[in-house]
C-alpha cells in the first residue's frame, strides 16, 4: 500500500508544475494592461512604469515566472495590484466559504444519489426506477442559477422560510473563527442558534449546486449496480440462499460504488470552478465572487491564485479517490 501511495504522489508533482506554467501564461495573454488600469486614467507613462517596476512586471516573463514559482514554494501567491494585499490572505478569507458550500452540496449529492441509484437498480423497471429517471433528468437539465432564483422566490419570498442570500446575518455576531466554516465553528463554540442560522443560509445554495452531481451520481450508481448484479459471484450468492439484503449491501454496493468514486472526484473539482453563478445569485462571499472581481479589474495575480487553489484541490481530491480505489479494490494497488 505504501508503494501505491508513493507512486500516486510522484505523479501529482508534474501535474502541479504544468498547472503553474499554464495558469501563468494564460494570465499574461489576457488582453489589456492591468498596471495602467490600476494606476488610473490620469497616470503618466513614468508613473505606470514605476508601478510596473514595483510589482516586477517590467522584467522578462521567464524571470517573473521563476519569481512566482519560488514564491509558491514558500507559500507566497503574490500581491494584488489593486488592493496591494497579499493574495494568500484573500484566498484564506474567501476559500472557507466556497469549501463549505461545495462540501455541503457534495454531501447532499452523495448521501441522496448513491442510495437512490442503488434502489433504482435493485427495483429495475419498477416505480422507484422510473421515479429516479424522471428526477435525474429534471435535475441535470435545470440550470443552477435559474434553480437558485426559483428557490429564492419560493422559500425566501413566498414562504419566508429561508433567508434570501448571504452567509450570516449582519446584525448577528458570528461564532468565533476557528476553521472558517460557520457551521463547524458554531458546533465548536456550542452555539446551537448560530449553527441553525448558518444552516438556513447554506441550504438554498447547497441545494442549487447539488442537483446536477446528484443526478449523475445516481445514474452512475444505477448502471454500476446493474452490471455488478449480473456477475457470477452474485448469482452464486443467490443460489446459496443468502438474504437479498446481505447480497446487496455486503457484496453489490461495495463493488458498484467504486466506479461512482470517479464521478464524485470530478464533480468536486467542477463545483469548485463553477460556483460563480451560485455565489452571485445568493451573494455568497466565496472564491467565485473574488475571482469575478479580479477578472473584471484584470488583476491577474488573484486570478492565478484562485486557479491554482482550485487546481490543487482538484488534484488532491483525485488523489484521495485513487487511494480509495486501493482500499475498496486491493487489485488496483498493484496496477
Amino acid at each position: 500500500m505504501l508503494r501505491f501511495v508513493l507512486r500516486r504522489l510522484v505523479l501529482v508533482l508534474p501535474v502541479l508544475l504544468g498547472m503553474t506554467v499554464m495558469m501563468f501564461i494564460i494570465a499574461r495573454l489576457l488582453p489589456g494592461d492591468p498596471v495602467a488600469l490600476a494606476a488610473g486614467p490620469n497616470a503618466t507613462a513614468a508613473e505606470i512604469a514605476a508601478y510596473a517596476a514595483e510589482f516586477g512586471l517590467d522584467q522578462p516573463v521567464t524571470v517573473q515566472y521563476w519569481r512566482y514559482l519560488s514564491g509558491l514554494l514558500g507559500g507566497d501567491f503574490g500581491v494584488s495590484i489593486f488592493s496591494r494585499r497579499p493574495v494568500l490572505d484573500d484566498l484564506l478569507t474567501y476559500l472557507p466559504a466556497t469549501l463549505e458550500l461545495v462540501l455541503a452540496a457534495m454531501f447532499l449529492a452523495v448521501v441522496l444519489g448513491i442510495p437512490a441509484g442503488l434502489a433504482a437498480a435493485v427495483w429495475r423497471n419498477r416505480w422507484p426506477d422510473y421515479l429516479g429517471r424522471v428526477a435525474a433528468l429534471a435535475a441535470i437539465s435545470m440550470p443552477r442559477f435559474f434553480l437558485g432564483l426559483l428557490l429564492q422566490l419560493g422559500f425566501a419570498m413566498w414562504l419566508l422560510w429561508l433567508p434570501l442570500g448571504g452567509r450570516f446575518p449582519i446584525i448577528l455576531e458570528p461564532p468565533p473563527l476557528v476553521t472558517g466554516f460557520l457551521t463547524l465553528d458554531a458546533l465548536i463554540a456550542g452555539d446551537g442558534t448560530a449553527f441553525a442560522t448558518a444552516c438556513r443560509h447554506l441550504a438554498m445554495p447547497a441545494i442549487a449546486m447539488c442537483l446536477s452531481p446528484l443526478a449523475t451520481i445516481m445514474r452512475m450508481m444505477r448502471a454500476s449496480t446493474i452490471e455488478v448484479l449480473q456477475q457470477d459471484y452474485v448469482m452464486t450468492a443467490r443460489a446459496l440462499g443468502l438474504p437479498a439484503r446481505q447480497i446487496v449491501f455486503k457484496y453489490v454496493a461495495k463493488n458498484a460504488v467504486s466506479a461512482t468514486l470517479t464521478v464524485i472526484g470530478l464533480y468536486f473539482g467542477w463545483l469548485l470552478g463553477g460556483t460563480v453563478l451560485v455565489e452571485t445569485v445568493f451573494d455568497w462571499p466565496g472564491l467565485g465572487l473574488y475571482a469575478t472581481q479580479a477578472i473584471v479589474s484584470q488583476d491577474f495575480m488573484p486570478v492565478i491564485g484562485v486557479a491554482m487553489v482550485i487546481g490543487l484541490l482538484f488534484v488532491l481530491v483525485n488523489l484521495v479517490v485513487d487511494l480509495l480505489y486501493g482500499v475498496i479494490n486491493p487489485k488496483v494497488r498493484y496496477s
